[in-house]
């Protein structure tokens, strides 16, 4: 539990370091763009003065006349468009528009300025006043949008390298984990082949047969785990086979080496048949972890059902309890790797269990339902045998 939360925080940290990245920059590029704006509008001032003056050149002096022109002329990137007082368009400058459409354009272009900006006066006598319209450059309304084209970058950037992440980090858990399975196995079968042999040495003495048969049924059993350790990593072998006996097979085992105070129910019909294509030995595996976590819900006291039922496509298998049930923030995280509420145990249990439904067998895991005090169930999706292997949404 602590190594998932600390993982989690670290994410959320990169995360948090991105937004505020991205933030920052969104508000420094924002006040870029006000200040160009403000710039833009003090250039539009400047040429509806300089259009005033040339205006009226006997007010002028004749030196300045030519720098007069130079401003006006100098506008090359600011829309603009002169009215009189009736907005009768006296000129333009800086817009884009087709000979054979020339007022329309220009009408629909003057209808935006006067929507988006005030316009500025050229008082050229007491009777005679004319308008400056306009609106942000090009320039300008490109830095407008690079704060959200910056903000889609950083986010994509944040799910491309999620994304890696997860990847990366979900190769180097399954070659840990293959390895880890196949050294376990390797060494289960030195000490199992030597309990093989001192129960047939036990057969030939004085010992209770029943007693020398637990031995073998647990012998068998370890070879059965030895066998699952093995398979992690490689394609499993399935075939199809009834659902209902693997179960029964693993919760009669279960039943005699677990408390008296637990309680098994198996709701599933004895003359129907749950055929479906699977590997007992890791079905049998998936069964044991989700009712070993149960009795650990249920502190060794109290009912686990096993139900069966079907429908044309799927096989539907739940597994209940009355134990003290599981928050709806932990619903998705409990199948993560290193993910546990025990004070013992790495976590991994569930992890398995859903890498064995959804990547070997096709199937879906996920908690039905739960409540606190209550219990959970867990839910198990398998398809039907005509159903294997197609692309099908549960």
């Amino acid at each position: 539990m602590e190594f998932y939360q600390r993982n989690r925080r670290w994410k959320l940290l990169l995360v948090l370091v991105a937004i505020i990245i991205g933030a920052a920059s969104f508000i420094y590029t924002n006040w870029l763009a006000r200040k160009m704006a403000e710039e833009e509008h003090r250039s539009v001032a400047l040429w509806a003065e300089a259009t005033r003056r040339l205006s009226s050149p006997i007010d002028t002096p004749d030196d300045n006349i030519s720098f007069l022109s130079h401003i006006v002329e100098s506008n090359s990137d600011i829309p603009i468009i002169l009215t009189d007082s009736t907005l009768n368009i006296l000129a333009s400058a800086n817009i884009d528009y087709t000979e054979a459409r020339k007022a329309q354009n220009l009408q629909e272009e003057l209808q935006k300025m006067i929507s988006e900006k005030e316009p500025i006066e050229i008082i050229l006598s007491e009777t005679e006043t004319q308008y400056i319209y306009y609106r942000d450059s090009k320039t300008l309304q490109n830095l407008k949008y690079f704060p959200l084209i910056q903000i889609s970058v950083i986010a994509l950037f944040i799910v491309v390298a999620y994304f890696i992440f997860n990847a990366s980090r979900k190769a180097e858990q399954n070659q840990v984990w293959v390895g880890m399975s196949k050294e376990t196995a390797h060494q289960l079968g030195t000490p199992i082949s030597s309990l093989m042999a001192w129960i047939e040495l036990l057969k030939t003495q004085d010992i209770d047969p029943e007693l020398i048969r637990e031995f073998e049924k647990d012998i068998n059993r370890l070879e059965k785990i030895t066998e699952r350790f093995s398979k992690i990593g490689s394609k499993p072998e399935l075939s199809t086979e009834d659902l209902r006996k693997t179960i029964v097979s693993t919760v009669t085992y279960l039943q005699r080496r677990t408390s008296q105070k637990v309680r098994f129910e198996m709701r599933f019909p004895d003359d129907k048949s749950f055929n479906t294509p699977h590997n007992p030995a890791l079905i049998s595996w998936v069964i044991e972890n989700l009712c070993k976590n149960a009795i650990d819900a249920m502190s060794n006291a109290g009912n686990i059902s096993l139900s069966l039922h079907d429908d044309d496509k799927y096989i539907y298998f739940d597994v209940s309890d009355n134990g003290k049930g599981i928050p709806k923030t932990q619903f998705k995280s409990i199948f993560t790797p290193g993910f546990t509420t025990k004070k013992r145990g790495w976590g991994l249990g569930l992890s398995l269990t859903k890498r064995i439904i959804e990547i070997y067998h096709q199937g879906k895991i996920f908690i039905k339902q739960s409540e606190i005090g209550k219990g959970t169930t867990f839910r198990i999706i398998l398809r039907k045998p005509v159903f294997f292997n197609k692309n099908l949404k549960y």
